[in-house]
Order: structure tokens, then C-alpha cells, then sequence
């Protein structure tokens, strides 16, 4: 049976992004490393997607400068945030903030498997390897096998995102 679908107009962005705010998100610090340079973003597009082998995934606009830096490395790490990271949320998602140095004001290490900037702090942190990329829209979709994997022995609150600020969670 053959059913006509009658012509529907596509939601403009702002109803999308006000529903999408409904929807409350984990904050993450997303970082690579190439040619000795760290590169970092604040992100809430991160998804578990397998446990064989361990993947996640990770959105990234394509404009952004961590766009080519993490394709090019292969690499990139994952900070889950505490309630306490909201500066660091803050200035990492500030657009044209310098480049060289600008993990300076958050206290973090260098990940044992891959060199990618962690933070100290972090609820819980990934290290990954890069499998898949994926072009979505004006975002990559960037897989990556996860190779290292830690969590505080006692986290704190959990910085979520959500109707367009940040919230906590106990």
C-alpha cells in the first residue's frame, strides 16, 4: 500500500534548539595533541557507543580550529566535568581565546596511552584512538576506541548543560 506523505516544512533552528535544550547533557572537555600543541573545547556531544570493542563518539563543528587538530592527530581525550570545572566550561567555549597556552588556568596531565591533556579534577576520563569519522551536517561525527579509562574515587557534582546554561547534579 502506498501512502502519500504530505509536504511538512522543516522546523526552523531556534524551535530545534529550544527543544534540544530540554534535553540535559553531561559537560566534557574534549583535547588533542598535534606537533606538541595541546587543543581543547568544551563539548556535550559525547555518546558511548560500544562496549566490544569500547567506542565513543564525539561531535565537532567542522569551522572550529579542534575540527583538523583532532583528524590530524588521530587522538583526543575526554574530561567529564564536576560542578567546580564551570570556568574552565566557560573559557573553553569562548571563540578566539589563544591557542598556546590556553589549558595554562586549568590544572591537568598528560594522559599515559595517547599525551592528550586530562584534567586533574575530571569525574572521569577517556583516552581515545581515533577509528571512524563521520561528515554530519556542519559537524564531524569522530569515533574513537577508548584506551584508557579512569574515574574519581569521590566525584562531585556533575556539570550538565541544559536550556541553553549549565546546572549541577549531585
Amino acid at each position: 500500500m502506498n501512502q502519500s506523505t504530505p509536504d511538512i516544512d522543516p522546523p526552523d533552528i531556534d524551535s530545534f534548539r529550544r527543544a534540544m535544550g530540554r534535553f540535559a547533557t553531561g559537560v566534557t572537555m574534549l583535547t588533542t595533541r598535534t606537533r606538541d600543541v595541546d587543543h581543547a573545547m568544551t563539548a556535550s556531544a559525547l555518546t558511548s557507543v560500544s562496549l566490544e570493542p569500547l567506542l565513543l563518539l564525539a561531535c565537532v563543528e567542522r569551522e572550529g580550529r579542534f575540527h583538523d587538530a583532532v583528524l590530524d592527530s588521530g587522538i583526543w581525550g575526554v574530561s567529564v566535568l564536576s560542578g567546580r570545572d564551570r570556568p574552565g566550561a566557560d573559557w573553553l567555549a569562548t571563540r578566539g581565546r589563544p591557542l598556546h597556552g590556553q589549558l595554562d588556568r586549568l590544572p591537568h596531565h598528560h594522559g599515559p596511552q595517547t599525551g592528550v591533556a586530562l584534567l586533574d579534577d575530571a569525574l572521569s576520563t577517556f583516552e581515545c584512538r581515533t577509528t571512524a569519522v563521520h561528515p554530519a551536517g556542519d559537524h564531524s561525527i569522530v569515533v574513537g576506541e577508548v584506551v584508557s579509562v579512569a574515574s574519581a574515587a569521590h566525584p562531585g557534582e556533575a556539570l550538565l548543560y541544559y536550556r541553553g546554561r549549565y546546572v549541577t547534579l549531585a
